[in-house]
C-alpha cells in the first residue's frame, strides 16, 4: 500500500500530499530562519554570521548588498537570487510571522510580494536551469502558496520538478497544477511522476493524484458563480 514506509523507495515517493499540504499552509522555512525574532536558521549556523547580528538586521544587510550589486549589473544571477532569498527571509521575522499559527501576517505577506517582484524580474532574464535556481524556486513555491497564488506556486514547482526529475517533485507539481486549475499540466506532471515511480506503487500514487484532481475540480465548481435564471 502507498503509506507502507518500510522501503526506501516508498519513503521517497509517498510524501506527495503531505509536502503539498505543508506548502499550502505556509509553514516556516526553518533552513532560512523564518518565523520570529531569531538569529537565523540552519544555513546561518553553517555559514556563520556577524556576532550580535539579529536575523532582521542580517537579512536587511543582505538585501541592501544584493540591490547594490543589481544596480551595477541587473543581470547578476547570484545577486538576483540573494535578493529573493533576503526578501523571503525578511517576511518571516518580527511581527511579520505568527509563530502560534505558523502563518504570515499582513506585513509578512507584503514582504513576500516584494520577493515575488524580485523573482519575476529574475525570471524575465530567462536564466539557464541550474541547481541554485531550483533551490530558490522551491523557496518561492512556499511564498506563492502563502499568498494563495497557486499559479505562481505551480510555475515555481515546475522549475523544481524539471531540475530534480523525481516522482515526488512531479507529484507535487501535479497537485499544485490541479489546485491552480491547470488540469492539462497536472495530468502531464502526474504521468511523469508515475513513470518515475516503482511499478508496485504506481496504482496507489495514481489513486492519490486522481483524488487530488477530483478535489480540486470540486473546489473550483463550488467557487464558480451559479448560472442566472
Amino acid at each position: 500500500m502507498l503509506f507502507d514506509l518500510r522501503g526506501r523507495g516508498r519513503r521517497n515517493t509517498v510524501k506527495v500530499i503531505y509536502v503539498v499540504l505543508a506548502l499550502l499552509m505556509g509553514g516556516g522555512l526553518v533552513l532560512f530562519g523564518i518565523g520570529g525574532n531569531t538569529n537565523g536558521g540552519l544555513v546561518d549556523a553553517i555559514t556563520g554570521a556577524p556576532s550580535g547580528d539579529t536575523g532582521q538586521q542580517r537579512f536587511e544587510r543582505q538585501e541592501r548588498q544584493a540591490e547594490a550589486r543589481l544596480r551595477a549589473n541587473p543581470k547578476d544571477e547570484a545577486a538576483n537570487i540573494a535578493l529573493i532569498r533576503a526578501r523571503v527571509q525578511l517576511a518571516g521575522v518580527g511581527d511579520r510571522y505568527d509563530q502560534n499559527t505558523n502563518t504570515y501576517t499582513a506585513a509578512g505577506k507584503a514582504q513576500l510580494r516584494r520577493a515575488v517582484q524580485a523573482w519575476n524580474r529574475y525570471q524575465a532574464l530567462d536564466p539557464k536551469a541550474s541547481d541554485e535556481q531550483a533551490r530558490v524556486a522551491s523557496v518561492m513555491v512556499n511564498a506563492f502558496a502563502s499568498l494563495n497564488n497557486l499559479a505562481g506556486a505551480t510555475s515555481a514547482q515546475e522549475i523544481v520538478a524539471e531540475a530534480r526529475n523525481t516522482a515526488g517533485a512531479y507529484s507535487n507539481l501535479a497537485v499544485l497544477a490541479y489546485q491552480a486549475g491547470q488540469t492539462r499540466k497536472g495530468d502531464l506532471a502526474g504521468q511523469k511522476a508515475l513513470s518515475l515511480t516503482d511499478k508496485d506503487l504506481r496504482a496507489s500514487l495514481k489513486s492519490q493524484l486522481d483524488q487530488a484532481k477530483s478535489q480540486a475540480a470540486g473546489s473550483t465548481a463550488q467557487q464558480s458563480p451559479a448560472p442566472s435564471g
